[in-house]
């Protein structure tokens, strides 16, 4: 028999939290009428910072597979949140932009991903919130 304990693995307690804040993003959403999952989040928020990006370069950056964040693209394309353009160097790629509800939304999605991780860092001191990036960045570094 090993000392394993689930409940101790940093693993299993980094994904346990991980789902939790996603849980807890998802309902804030909801809350506000937004009907937008988390991962549709992650991609709406890589498109803020940068758009023009294509699928592949938003998958890389979301850290989801490519099936999953054309999917998503479909849907955020249905509503109206984001185009696809054929790429100009590249026929086989598209370049993903926002349209004017997309970026229009950063201002009523942000402020709830916020709130959510305010809630979450309640009990972190500054001090603490920036040690435990540092310190996942290391442990996420070191499978390279």
């Amino acid at each position: 028999m090993s000392d394993f304990s689930l409940d101790t693995s940093l693993g299993f307690v980094i994904n346990r939290t991980a789902q939790r804040l996603k849980l807890e993003l998802q309902h804030a959403f909801k809350a506000q009428g937004y009907d937008i999952t988390p991962e549709q989040w992650a991609v709406l928020s890589r498109l803020w910072e940068q758009e023009g990006l294509n699928q592949v370069e938003l998958a890389e950056r979301t850290f989801k597979d490519k099936p999953n964040v054309t999917r998503m693209l479909d849907v955020l394309e249905r509503r109206g949140f984001v185009i696809r353009q054929k790429d100009d160097t590249d026929r086989r790629a598209y370049r993903v932009f926002l349209t004017e509800p997309g970026r229009q939304l950063q201002a009523k999605l942000v402020p709830l991903a916020v709130e959510v991780l305010e809630k979450g860092q309640k009990y972190l001191s500054e001090a603490e919130i920036s040690t435990v990036i540092v310190l996942l960045n290391r442990i996420y570094a070191s499978y390279d």
